[in-house]
């Protein structure tokens, strides 16, 4: 089956056909590093990285951006509290760091590069003398704006009519522009206490007029503005035209609208062939938001959670439909992800075992695995469906659980084809850990908690029974459930 997927720009189901058949362009609108992340942006995140991790395991090579936004007001407002730095950049690295340090603990494959915003100011000036000098943009008072009304497709994205439009960007800056819905690509002079004012705490100081970075450019001192910074860093690392653009559903107007005009205008061809959307994260009703405050950070879900059941939360929706935090929908992800981990272990139990044998053959574990893989198969396919797909795997989790339960003698080569599949699916794709398959602190973990487990077995078998519930009781406290059968003590991280 070929993918399949839902295109933004055109609100259609399309065959996915790239620019070149042997590899993919995508870009992920990254994170402005002002705070600390949260699960909203995981949730961009995660799903981008199974998109990603999908598109290879079809054989395509993926060369991947996931930019970084460090300079804005927002960081500027930043300066100065808690320790986070003096300066601008010491704000956004500070939290870069922190970014990144996330991106590991849910583990994301690792984009081909994170290109800064302050990085890059050569190329967005050249890129807006480019879109000067073609009459698509205008210089005024030394700021730069793009003139909407110079390019005709303005608004399709976002399905809105030009003459409807509200204004964009600050109250001062209107008296400046030529149409109210023009945005700004450079913005002249330093960041004002004025820009920062909705983003800082009252009881902080106020911020000095010199406090935000500021570079030299054909139009005076000034900094770039926030749409175009995207479309220079993504035309220096990818191509003029890339395959996919990836970014939350509340960016479509104006971020990816003024993405487009400005990055077509400029190359006079289409800038990215599928826009992708990620709905957003809600709680209680309203999207998560720092500047709400009903955010559950990423390091915090992490440390509570951890990783799997994290990602299974994130997954357990579609990219393109709204989810829902609350406690329920964690501990769904926590039971769904405790079934999965559980059929995988007792899968490489059973195989390791003496009861498993080559000359058993069950019909229907092997029909399972089969029937899992070709489900997961077409969900993801559909337009990346990652629910179904992870349906699909608890699917196979029941089939082994049946099989082991229902057998004294194990089918060797069926046991091995459902490890595999969830290995292949679940791992390589859905970026899950099967019995700490990722190694590092979780095999080491693993490792000292059969260490444990064996003192406890030989305090029973000595009839130190009080030693050996202690032993359980220590273990538990420390986030490991153990549970003795008769074939021994099994235990889950």
């Amino acid at each position: 089956m070929t993918l399949h997927v839902t295109n933004t720009l055109t609100g259609e189901l399309e065959p996915f056909e790239p620019h070149d058949p042997d590899s993919v362009l995508l870009y992920t609108c990254g994170l402005t590093v002002s705070d600390d992340a949260h699960l909203g942006h995981a949730r961009l995140w995660v799903h981008a990285d199974v998109m990603h991790r999908w598109l290879a395991h079809e054989g395509y090579d993926v060369r991947h951006v996931q930019n970084f936004t460090d300079v804005n007001e927002k960081i500027v407002a930043r300066i100065g509290e808690d320790d986070l730095g003096e300066t601008e950049e010491e704000v956004a690295l500070n939290f870069v760091q922190s970014v990144i340090d996330d991106m590991r603990g849910l583990n994301l494959e690792r984009a081909e590069v994170y290109p800064r915003v302050s990085e890059h100011v050569p190329e967005i000036i050249s890129l807006i003398e480019t879109l000067v000098d073609e009459g698509y943009a205008y210089e005024s008072n030394g700021s730069v704006y793009f003139d909407v009304t110079e390019f005709p497709t303005y608004g399709e994205l976002s399905g809105q009519d030009l003459d409807e439009l509200e204004a964009q960007g600050p109250e001062d800056e209107q008296a400046e522009k030529r149409h109210a819905a023009d945005f700004a690509l450079w913005k002249a002079g330093a960041v004002s206490p004025e820009d920062v004012a909705e983003h800082r705490d009252a009881d902080l100081p106020p911020i000095e007029e010199s406090a935000g970075e500021t570079w030299e450019s054909p139009w005076g001192e000034g900094r770039p503005g926030w749409h175009i910074e995207c479309s220079a860093m993504s035309m220096t690392h990818l191509d003029d035209a890339i395959d996919v653009h990836v970014g939350g559903r509340d960016l479509v107007f104006p971020h990816h609208e003024n993405e487009i005009a400005q990055s077509e205008a400029a190359s006079g061809h289409e800038f990215a062939k599928y826009w992708l959307h990620v709905a957003l994260l809600e709680t209680e009703g309203e999207k998560m938001s720092s500047s709400l405050g009903n955010f559950f950070t990423v390091k915090n879900a992490l440390a509570e959670l951890g990783p799997d059941v994290v990602r299974t939360f994130l997954v357990s929706a579609a990219y393109n439909r709204p989810q829902t935090y609350s406690e329920e929908t964690i501990a769904e992800a926590e039971e769904r992800w405790e079934r999965l981990d559980r059929a995988y272990e007792r899968a490489v139990d059973a195989c390791d075992s003496n009861e498993a044998y080559a000359t058993v053959h069950d019909h229907e574990l092997r029909l399972a695995v089969e029937d899992a893989t070709a489900d997961f198969n077409a969900a993801m396919n559909d337009d990346f469906n990652t629910r179904e797909a992870y349906t699909a795997l608890l699917e196979l989790a029941s089939a082994v659980n049946r099989h082991v339960d229902d057998h004294d003698e194990y089918d060797y080569r069926g046991l091995r084809e459902a490890i595999e599949a969830f290995e292949d699916l679940g791992g390589r794709v859905l970026g899950l850990s099967f019995g700490g398959e990722d190694g590092g602190d979780v095999g080491l973990a693993g490792d000292l908690v059969e260490l444990v487990l064996g003192l406890r077995e030989d305090a029973r078998e000595s009839g130190e029974y009080e030693r050996a519930d202690d032993l359980r009781d220590r273990l538990e406290a420390l986030g490991v459930t153990v549970e003795d059968t008769d074939d021994g003590p099994i235990y889950r991280l």
